[in-house]
């Protein structure tokens, strides 16, 4: 039976193939294993020991605990509920994978303009969704 701890790790460790580009093929042969291994583990098929979790973590270049982060909705350190959290699927599709290796294939200085760019039309958008929830508030 496949527990949503398997499906989670199985969606980080997809998620972070993708972005780093790699084949399952390719993965699978940094760490030993065959490729439908991967999609077995991708998909929670299989649960991935933690041998194999520290492997993986170690061909892809993040901790270990990168595969748990987002379990919970609170701060795994303090406790307090974390604000801000992406949607859960927002990593795992391709527009967001396009955006983040172009975003990494320019200088810095681009990159710092592209975000300070990102954060403007976000700030943007905060003060407009505001200003209509004050109107339907007003007129409901």
């Amino acid at each position: 039976m496949t527990s949503d701890i398997d499906l989670h790790v199985g969606r980080r460790l997809r998620r972070r193939r993708r972005l780093l580009g790699l084949t399952q093929q390719a993965l699978g042969d940094q760490v030993g294993i065959r490729f439908q291994q991967i999609q077995k583990y991708e998909c929670g098929a299989n649960r991935v020991s933690a041998s194999r979790l520290f492997e993986l973590s170690e061909a892809l270049s993040v901790p270990v605990q990168h595969f748990y982060e987002g379990l919970s909705e609170h701060d795994p350190i303090t406790g307090v509920p974390a604000h801000g959290v992406l949607a859960p699927d927002v990593l795992s599709k391709k527009e967001t994978m396009d955006l983040v290796r172009a975003y990494y294939s320019m200088g810095e200085m681009p990159r710092k303009h592209l975000l300070d760019l990102a954060k403007s039309l976000e700030a943007t958008a905060k003060a407009q969704a505001a200003v209509r929830k004050m109107a339907l508030t007003a007129h409901g």
